[in-house]
């Protein structure tokens, strides 16, 4: 089935034998066997209401087999338990891992985790060990900022903040001197809430000139010398946690995705003169974060996907069109997805939207023939606590009231129907096709233990998760089934940066400085865990064959 209380489902179309995987804390590879009919019927019974309440508001049923069997996602044939392989990964896995990206040219580390938004790099001599007095090449002191650095071609690129002003910050790749240094002053204070700042969103990088993007500003594009190339004014933006997507090169294109609870777009700009090739308009959009990546199909042209609320959606990078579209997405998208060949992994979780927590919420006009007191067609706070009572409805109201007019009206209404029915997980989605894909492209969900913010980190055959209290789950990407999940008992804190990885080893950053290595594998071991002795959010760089480590102060430079 689609839905399951154990936390992974198959999605395929087979007729015949399913396999449910209950991926529970006491029993993380415990399969259970759906084989005879009464038995399918009891567990469709069992989980159907919560997968209707899911869908009905979207109009339909994602995952029904094509030949009529009237079952929702179930795969013939026994999915494996747990599996052991080397622990010792050599350096062609990460060869491998690599190919499916689109890397930059040089293999430059030149955009928001690194080729492709991967988190791969196939560098060597990566130290294990490292701190703020062990290993360190160089140390420059930085203004405070969450954006991870990007690499030119004999530059360091970097964003920060003091107070109103905004800076952009170029660093020697050698040595880290700061060769240049420009600031713009903010034009307003948006929305911003933690983990969020004013330069939260990483630079992108040609090799020469760098390009940003600041919430409460826009977009900028200086030299190698630090000359302005031009400027995008952007905004204001309706998200009540700030905005975070940074910008991609694409096809001699600087992409933005600018999701917020009103107004959401994606645009396309001319990398040498800011011209804006194309703008559109993401209806559905509410407040997102997550970094789109790259996918080349074998025929067309290149596509830039991006999770958003409710759909993961595949633009035409030179016209702005949809080519095709998934629509089974949480309603808040944070990480940012990874890729092979065929697959793209997307995580998506949301407060109060966890399985099982889906509500199936009347319409807005029978909530108004109820509700409306005044005959307006809309409703205040006053009405709406009649239906939530007082104190829920002042926390509610700030949630469905997404235009910030003081009235909950239908379209308010309507997404706050689709936030109570969406599920949080993480999704296997194959890649390609034209329109709605729905129905046959998501090959499996995995409901539990969710991260917030980390992006996922796909390296052979294993993707990873970490989320905050430092639980690390290892899932087989093939069926989605969890071959090992722990914590990292060193540190046990909040996880804002994305984990990346190189070498034969795994890099997990935690706020509170502490970086955990570990060793790659379905049953992956903690080799260290080093201290930076403050606090990291920003996402460690993998490349020079060294570590590059953003910390609120400063950025260190790592080596054996």
């Amino acid at each position: 089935m689609e839905l399951s209380e154990g936390g992974l489902v198959f999605i395929g179309a087979s007729v015949g034998t399913a396999v449910v995987s209950c991926c529970t804390t006491e029993s993380l590879t415990a399969s259970m066997m759906i084989e005879t009919p009464a038995r399918k019927l009891t567990t469709a019974r069992m989980i159907m209401p919560t997968l209707e309440r899911v869908f009905r508001v979207f109009g339909s049923m994602p995952g029904r087999n094509a030949r009529g069997s009237g079952c929702y996602g179930l795969v013939s044939g026994a999915c494996g338990g747990c599996y052991s392989l080397s622990m010792r990964l050599p350096a062609l896995l990460f060869t491998a891992s690599l190919s499916v990206c689109l890397a930059a040219p040089n293999g430059q580390w030149d955009r928001f985790r690194g080729p492709n938004g991967s988190g791969l790099s196939e560098e060597v001599g990566i130290p294990t060990e490292f701190g703020p007095d062990k290993n360190v090449v160089w140390k420059t002191a930085l203004p405070e900022g969450d954006s991870s650095p990007v690499f030119g071609t004999d530059s360091i690129f970097l964003t920060g903040f003091e107070g109103d002003k905004l800076f952009t910050i170029s660093l020697d790749r050698k040595t880290g001197r700061v060769k240049w240094r420009r600031e713009v002053q903010r034009t307003r204070e948006g929305f911003l809430r933690e983990p969020n700042n004013p330069a939260s969103p990483s630079p992108v990088t040609d090799g020469q000139n760098v390009f940003v993007f600041f919430q409460d500003f826009g977009m900028l594009a200086y030299g190698p010398d630090g000359n302005e190339l031009w400027r995008i004014p952007l905004g204001p933006f309706n998200n009540p946690m700030g905005l975070g997507s940074s910008p991609i090169l694409a096809a001699g294109k600087v992409i933005q995705v600018c999701d917020s609870e009103t107004d959401s777009y994606i645009l396309a700009a001319d990398p040498k003169t800011g011209k804006i090739l194309w703008r559109k308009e993401r209806p559905f959009a509410l407040r997102g974060f997550s970094t789109p990546v790259l996918w080349q199909p074998p025929k067309g042209n290149l596509q830039v996907l991006i999770p958003g609320s409710y759909e993961l959606k595949a633009y035409d990078v030179e016209t702005g069109e949809i080519v095709w579209y998934v629509r089974s997405l949480t309603w808040q998208l944070k990480p940012t997805p990874v890729m092979d060949d065929d697959t793209i992994y997307v995580v998506g979780w949301a407060g109060e939207s966890d399985l099982g927590e889906q509500e199936d919420l009347p319409t807005f006009d029978v909530v108004l023939a109820e509700h409306d007191a005044n005959k307006d067609g809309k409703l205040d706070l006053e009405e709406l606590s009649h239906l939530k009572g007082p104190e829920e409805a002042k926390r509610v109201f700030f949630n469905v009231d997404l235009d910030r007019s003081g009235f909950v009206e239908d379209r308010d209404w309507e997404h706050h129907r689709r936030k109570k029915a969406v599920v949080n997980a993480v999704q296997a989605i194959r890649l390609g096709g034209e329109g709605d894909m729905t129905e046959s492209a998501v090959k499996w969900r995995y409901y539990k233990t969710l991260p917030n913010v980390p992006s996922p980190l796909l390296l052979g055959d294993v993707l990873y998760l970490v989320k905050d209290g430092g639980i690390v789950t290892a899932l087989d990407k093939k069926s989605g089934e969890v071959t090992k999940q722990g914590r990292l008992r060193e540190a046990m804190d909040r996880y804002f940066a994305s984990p990346v990885a190189a070498d034969g080893k795994i890099f997990m950053a935690a706020e509170t400085g502490k970086i955990s290595v570990l060793e790659p594998g379905p049953q992956w071991e903690v080799v260290h865990v080093n201290d930076m002795g403050e606090e990291v959010w920003a996402t460690p760089v993998l490349t020079d064959s060294m570590i590059y480590v953003r910390t609120r102060s400063a950025l260190y430079c790592f080596d054996e």
